[in-house]
């Protein structure tokens, strides 16, 4: 039932008070879209409430781990154990190895892994171990994907082909990421001159092989097949940021995806977070064991945190990851996914609206243009007002997906026929707002 008072506005001027924004992760506050975020009071299965008790079909769950929905039975009984077994000793469990194994058993390109507890973590120690096991300093990133607010890592395109970047955040030196070369995602030839010019001072090549974070744009095939091949000519290592990918779009992540595509593909190191935490902070890093036991206390790249591995964490995590490896699993999701997105592009294309969408297992996108982009600067075209139309006009009917452009959406086992339906529909009623006849 919708109260009267707004307790969402009340909520939200009591968070300005104490809280930068009102928010402790600055793409919650709306600003993108307008309008006042909502507080969430409690979810499950597909569904979360706000403060006024205003039910939505979520589209976001937690930004991706919520894959098997909220409060799923099992995993919901093995947290509840875990919390009255002790909440964090500082000291090793039998479950971080069981989680570990867990992993390693889906994804061949991981033999070891450390366990940390956020994907910035998870990606900034990845770096440091790249810069450490090649005894090299320049790295590579795309325009687009974002690996976490880790210094060298917020970090914009230069100006003309294969340039270092400029920081993208005040209090991050200029000096921070004068070795981070920031190229445009999908272009083939800017990656060859960039290891033309650079190759033997690359340490890694960090890339979001499916980003989530301008969307949902994949990487080519040529694209990641020629990345792959500059890589191990010249001795450099290929990260794949699988933080939101990784068991969201198939149990053997977007590697697994482009495996099937490349025949021997497989990248150097894999950074892990999101769905292998099941809601909880938790994130991994992996890859050959040896190169991963260059780490310490065996080698000589420091890394540490005094909550990685949290037993409560390991859990959650554990528990989501033998749910999903189930048979089937992974094919009712796409189906459940695929239907969404098709029934949203027919809507779309009945109101004579410009969209374009695609999507992997539980991941999808849209973009209000024609044709699907393939770098930053196509994403950019979008019509932003627009959205925030279009996401309005969907909150209103109980539809919440992210509030940001730039963001992927993420479709959950609990999502039933009926939710797909419900949404397809709002949708077509939202699309109306935006149709030149309007």
């Amino acid at each position: 039932m919708t109260q009267s008072t707004d307790r969402n506005s009340e909520l939200f001027e009591r968070a300005r008070a104490l809280i930068p924004g009102g928010v402790n992760s600055p793409v919650r506050a709306f600003r993108a879209v307008g309008g006042t975020p909502r507080f969430v009071q409690r979810a499950e299965g597909a569904y979360f409430w706000d403060a006024n008790g205003t039910k939505y079909i979520d589209y976001i769950g937690s930004w991706g781990p919520m894959i098997l929905g909220h409060g799923h039975p099992r995993v919901l009984e093995a947290v509840q154990r875990a919390v009255q077994e002790g909440f964090s000793f500082g000291a090793p469990t039998e479950r971080e190895i069981e989680l570990a194994e867990e992993v390693a058993k889906h994804l061949p390109s991981v033999e070891m892994l450390r366990l940390v507890s956020s994907g910035t973590e998870a990606a900034m120690s990845a770096i440091r171990l790249a810069r450490g096991a090649t005894g090299r300093n320049r790295i590579v990133k795309f325009e687009g994907c974002y690996h976490g607010h880790a210094d060298s890592l917020l970090v914009k395109a230069g100006s003309g082909l294969a340039t270092f970047g400029h920081p993208t955040s005040a209090g991050v030196p200029a000096e921070v990421v004068q070795h981070t070369l920031v190229l445009e995602y999908n272009n083939i030839a800017q990656l060859e001159e960039a290891f033309a010019t650079h190759g033997g001072d690359l340490a890694c090549v960090i890339i979001e092989a499916i980003a989530g974070n301008m969307n949902f744009v994949r990487a080519s095939v040529p694209f990641m097949k020629r990345a792959r091949e500059l890589c191990t000519q010249h001795g450099a290592l290929l990260v794949f940021d699988e933080v939101m990918t990784g068991f969201r779009v198939g149990l053997r992540g977007a590697q697994g995806v482009y495996a099937q595509q490349i025949p021997g593909f497989v990248p150097d190191m894999t950074v892990l977070g999101k769905v292998i935490g099941g809601g909880m902070p938790l994130a991994a890093f992996g890859g050959p064991r040896a190169l991963m036991e260059k780490l310490a206390p065996l080698g000589p790249v420091y890394q540490a945190g005094t909550l990685s591995g949290n037993p409560v964490a390991t859990a959650c995590g554990l528990a989501t990851l033998q749910e999903i490896a189930q048979p089937g699993f992974y094919e009712a999701l796409a189906r459940k996914t695929r239907t969404l997105v098709d029934g949203l592009s027919a809507a779309a294309k009945d109101a004579g609206v410009p969209f374009s969408a695609d999507c992997e297992g539980g991941m999808f996108g849209f973009f209000l243009l024609p044709q699907l982009p393939q770098n930053y600067s196509q994403v950019m075209k979008s019509d932003a007002p627009a959205f925030g139309k279009l996401f309005h006009a969907l909150l209103d009917r109980g539809v919440y997906i992210a509030p940001a452009l730039y963001e992927a959406g993420f479709v959950s086992s609990a999502h039933g026929d009926e939710d797909i339906r419900l949404t397809v529909q709002a949708a077509r009623d939202a699309f109306q707002t935006l149709s030149p006849g309007a």
